[in-house]
């Protein structure tokens, strides 16, 4: 039995991954008190900067996730953020450029506007940054368009959203397809062991299986984070959307793996094996 404390959330997990991949990247959002000062202390150890907004009241939440019993996951619900938090995180996110990529991830707090990722995209509109958004319902299907460079639904995620469960890899397909109608460039399906699809801008598909042997498995929490990180890092390294999937089903697979978040040599040591791996998808729309 062992007790572990990370600085976590779907945006910090990205951003973790990003850092251990050489890209420079900072951590948005909000912090409140005790918990919000270790979470910045221990990514002030991990590496990378952040930008977050000191809230004087209440707490950052605290999640506890039971690996080793059933999954079982006790979440807090997180301090109370006011219209003024959120005009002061916007403001912030006015000075991004074209030279920029934003990562909107996760669920968002109960006392922020629920279309409050549409209100980001619709204000940011023009300045040439790119999008990648990892959320569910209507949180994501609110910011298609104005199409994001990337998505990552998972099976789960696509049943939510169309009102089934999508099964064999062309059901997958379909789903991916119609978000790609909405408005989404790249659509990334995490599949858990079963890896990954990809419906990609250029019209092609792709599919890749999980890259981590099932024996090493040891934590699945962020494994979906870290393909959003390595998918991004690929993406500014080579602007190729087929090694970008390769470096994000490697992040992925390192991740669960590790019992933290995937270091880059433990990321890269998955990259040659993702090349034979890789397989196109049959043209069957």
């Amino acid at each position: 039995c062992a007790e572990q404390m990370f600085p976590g959330g779907k945006g910090i997990n990205v951003s973790t991954v990003l850092y251990n991949l050489g890209i420079e990247t900072k951590a948005l959002g909000f912090s409140a008190g005790f918990t919000g000062k270790e979470i910045e202390r221990r990514m002030a150890e991990i590496g990378f900067t952040h930008d977050f907004i000191s809230l004087p009241e209440g707490c950052s939440r605290i999640n506890v996730k039971l690996k080793d019993f059933d999954g079982t996951e006790i979440n807090g619900m997180g301090p109370d953020i006011s219209p003024e938090n959120v005009e002061s995180l916007m403001q912030k996110l006015d000075t991004l450029t074209s030279e920029d990529y934003l990562v909107l991830a996760g669920s968002i707090p109960r006392t922020v506007p629920e279309d409050i990722y549409e209100r980001i995209l619709e204000r940011l509109d023009g300045q040439g940054a790119e999008y990648a958004v990892d959320a569910t319902g209507q949180l994501l299907l609110r910011v298609l368009k104005y199409r994001p460079l990337l998505i990552k639904p998972n099976r789960e995620e696509l049943g939510e959203l169309f009102g089934f469960a999508p099964k064999g890899e062309e059901e997958l397909l379909r789903c991916g397809k119609q978000l790609q109608k909405m408005g989404a460039r790249n659509v990334l399906i995490s599949l858990g062991a079963q890896g990954a699809l990809l419906l990609s801008e250029e019209g092609k598909d792709y599919a890749m299986p999980a890259l981590a042997p099932k024996e090493r498995v040891k934590n699945t929490v962020g494994a979906g984070d870290s393909m959003v990180a390595g998918f991004l890092a690929g993406y500014l390294e080579e602007k190729d959307v087929i090694y970008a999937f390769r470096l994000a089903s490697a992040a992925g697979g390192a991740s669960v793996c590790s019992d933290t978040l995937a270091a880059g040599p433990e990321i890269q040591a998955l990259m040659d094996p993702s090349v034979s791996a890789l397989r196109e998808c049959s043209s069957i729309f």
